[in-house]
């Protein structure tokens, strides 16, 4: 008897152990068909990138037009920043920016960069300046941006040759105001990529000095 009941759980666990293993058989196959993704489902994890636009535009500028974006400097104390085409023209960071007017020169038609220049209009020769700007050739676009006073040696022939170049404010350029344009030499009308804000001690951002201004948006070929 007693070799009898040895020999039925000795079937017994052969059993069990029989139906453990055809239950992990089972679930491990219908587990490995379970995570067989068609190539195309499986796809769907791979990152999807959105390309940026040019010069950080919340949208992309049209076919034959230009990105641009200008900022001005804050204060005494960050200088001012120009990218044309997704292409950063001057910066601090490139260290070519300077105290009065920081510009740019760019070919209205292919885009490329001519010349660039800070000029210091608060202790600098004011006829540098003058000669720049009279030598401009037309077609050219002129992108402009003020770093902490660009209005103390600003003379009347100066204005004139930026209202030419399509600037509304150019006149009431003052001590310390702040100020982004872009124009193109003779520009039969007035531009509409300006901005411009007044030194004013009463809603100055920065005590002496009114907060920056940014510019930004899309200027077409061929049109000047």
């Amino acid at each position: 008897m007693m070799r009898v009941s040895g020999l039925l759980r000795l079937v017994a666990l052969l059993v069990t152990l029989l139906a453990v293993w055809l239950f992990l058989r089972s679930s491990f196959s219908l587990s490995t068909k379970t995570i067989r993704l068609p190539r195309w489902l499986g796809s769907a994890h791979k990152e999807i990138r959105v390309p940026k636009s040019k010069c950080g535009l919340s949208k992309p500028c049209p076919a034959n037009f230009f990105a641009f974006k200008i900022c001005s400097g804050a204060a005494n104390v960050v200088g001012p920043s120009m990218c044309f085409e997704n292409q950063i023209l001057m910066s601090p960071v490139k260290n070519n920016v300077g105290r009065g007017l920081n510009i740019a020169l760019v070919n209205g038609t292919t885009g490329q960069v001519l010349r660039m220049n800070s000029f210091d209009m608060y202790m600098g020769d004011p006829n540098s300046l003058l000669k720049f700007l009279a030598e401009i050739s037309e077609g050219t676009l002129v992108l402009v941006a003020s770093y902490d006073d660009p209005g103390t040696k600003m003379n009347d022939e100066i204005r004139k040759l930026f209202a030419g170049l399509g600037s509304s404010y150019a006149k009431q350029l003052g001590f310390r105001d702040s100020w982004v344009f872009l124009g193109a030499k003779d520009l039969r009308s007035k531009s509409p990529f300006e901005q411009f804000l007044k030194n004013n001690p009463e809603t100055n951002k920065y005590e002496g000095w009114p907060e920056l201004l940014e510019l930004e948006g899309c200027v077409p070929q061929k049109i000047f």
